[in-house]
Order: C-alpha cells, then sequence, then structure tokens
C-alpha cells in the first residue's frame, strides 16, 4: 500500500487514541488531520519512505495531542522536534482492533477524572492503561526514559483509582460530559450518563423555538442527543451548571440538567426571559 492507503487504514486508530487523550472527538479528527499534512510534508521535503509508518502516525499524533494539552495548562517542557521520530519507536505498533478494544474500556467517568491529570500523565496513562504500549514506546513519544514513563503512569493510576467517596464526579463535569458525547456522536457514553429513567422537558418559552416538550427513557434522551448540540456552550444558571445554545452573543435555550449520583436524570429545555437573564459563561467550575 502507499503512504495514503496506510494512512487511511490507520486513521480510526489514531482518531481512537486522540479522543482518548484529548476528550474531544472533533478535535482529535482535528489532530489526525494535522498527522497526515506533517506525513506528506515530510515525504515531500525528503523523498524518503518511512520504515515504520503506523508507529510514526502514532508517535506524531500523541505528540500534537500533548501540545494541545499543554496550550491548555501551560507547564514547563522541552518536547524534541516532531520531525524524525520515526527512528525513536522500538517496538512494533499495536494491531488497531485490539487498541481500539482496549480504548472501549475506559468510560465516561473514568475520562473525566482523566481530564485533571497532567498532560504528561495524561498521554503516559491512556497509552499504557487504555492502548497498551510499552513504556519504552511512550518514553520516546514524551521524550523521556522509559522509567520515566512509567513513573508517570503509576502516578495518574493511583489518582485514577482514589475511592469514589474521595473523587466523585462534580455536577459540572457529569453535565460537560454528556454534551461532549452529545457533539461526538458517542451514543454508548450517553447512556452511561444517563439514568435508566432519564427524561426531557421543556418550558412554553423553549417549545416555542423549536425543542420538544418531552422525551422520557435513556434510550430516547441518548438517541435525540445523539450528534446534537454542535453549537452548545458551558454556562451556569444561578448557581447551576447547565448549557445553552447563543444566538448573536445571548444565551437563547438553555439544557438545566437534574444531576442524580452522577448521572443525569432530567434535561430541561428552557427560554423564559427570567432563566435566561441568570445564565453565565464558565469554564469547567469557573465563571469566565
Amino acid at each position: 500500500m502507499d503512504q495514503t492507503e496506510i494512512f487511511e487504514a490507520e486513521r480510526p486508530r489514531l482518531v481512537g487514541i486522540a479522543s482518548r487523550v484529548l476528550g474531544d472527538h472533533s478535535e482529535a479528527e482535528d489532530v489526525v488531520q494535522q498527522a497526515w499534512l506533517r506525513l506528506d510534508r515530510a515525504v515531500s521535503r525528503d523523498g524518503t519512505a518511512i520504515d515504520n509508518l503506523p508507529a510514526w502516525l502514532t508517535t506524531v499524533t500523541t505528540r500534537l495531542c500533548l501540545d494541545r494539552l499543554r496550550a491548555r495548562t501551560p507547564v514547563p517542557v522541552d518536547d524534541a522536534d516532531l520531525d524524525g521520530v520515526g527512528d525513536a519507536w522500538a517496538e512494533p505498533a499495536t494491531d488497531p482492533a485490539d487498541d481500539v478494544a482496549l480504548a472501549d474500556t475506559v468510560g465516561v467517568a473514568l475520562q473525566a477524572v482523566i481530564d485533571r491529570l497532567s498532560p504528561r500523565e495524561r498521554v503516559a496513562f491512556v497509552l499504557h492503561d487504555s492502548f497498551g504500549f510499552e513504556f519504552g514506546t511512550i518514553a520516546a513519544v514524551l521524550d523521556t526514559t522509559p522509567a520515566a514513563a512509567r513513573k508517570l503512569a503509576s502516578r495518574a493510576r493511583s489518582k485514577v483509582a482514589q475511592p469514589a467517596s474521595e473523587d466523585a464526579l462534580a455536577d459540572w463535569e457529569v453535565v460537560d460530559a454528556f454534551m461532549a458525547a452529545a457533539r461526538g456522536g458517542d451514543f454508548e457514553r450517553l447512556l452511561q450518563l444517563l439514568a435508566p429513567d432519564a427524561v426531557v422537558g421543556a418550558d412554553e418559552a423553549a417549545v416555542l423555538a423549536g425543542t420538544p416538550s418531552s422525551i422520557e427513557g435513556r434510550d430516547e434522551v441518548a438517541t435525540f442527543f445523539n450528534g446534537s448540540a454542535q453549537a452548545a456552550m458551558a454556562v451556569f444558571v444561578g448557581e447551576r451548571p447547565a448549557s445553552a445554545w447563543f444566538h448573536r452573543g445571548a444565551a437563547a435555550v438553555v439544557f438545566d440538567f437534574t444531576i442524580d449520583d452522577g448521572r443525569v436524570a432530567g434535561i430541561t429545555f428552557r427560554a423564559e426571559p427570567d432563566v435566561l437573564a441568570q445564565v453565565v459563561r464558565r469554564e469547567g467550575d469557573r465563571v469566565r
């Protein structure tokens, strides 16, 4: 196969890795496309084939993810340049089907915990515990030693393994995880986050704006939200974490969540003026 065919065959695996590291499917697809552009540029510039293209693509994709994580949470770093990373891989690439199966074991609640790790901890943990990469490989990606990579993964594992009573998901994390799954079209994640008897309702103003008046049952609610709410933004309604559609800079419809024991028990679409007046943009648990 030529490099384009190999890349397309590898794309699902690369998107799976990037999605787990970044926690955002759309951003993951963007990163993988950047990896393709890097590959095209490298081959055009050097005119030589890359010996282990799947491994090269995995390294570049993961380092691009690491760059994005650091942009969210700046830390002192000194990463190697992405050029020439193909030779850094000592082990063969793992089978894509095995990687996807391993990645599927990481649930939404775990992803929310992973979001709290430092960028390097997050990469080490996801690559090793979710995708089964050896520490020598992870060390090459992080430009460190296998021992240091092992320590990063161990530290991350300790944080992830904290008892639920000490590390229960906050309501805003549940809301944001649900909306991310909706935007990414991740039906299984939506089901995991919804209570079995979850319902959707709406006030009169929201119904007039085009929202459904009622949806009942986890499957029906997940089906409605699957792949939707692309433009919704994180907000507070009073002190409650929520999400909202904005029109011309102002909140137009609020997704008002009821969270019960870490799951979404209900969502009410609200568009009454007194509710919209309470809407404030947020970032995580903080007002922007």
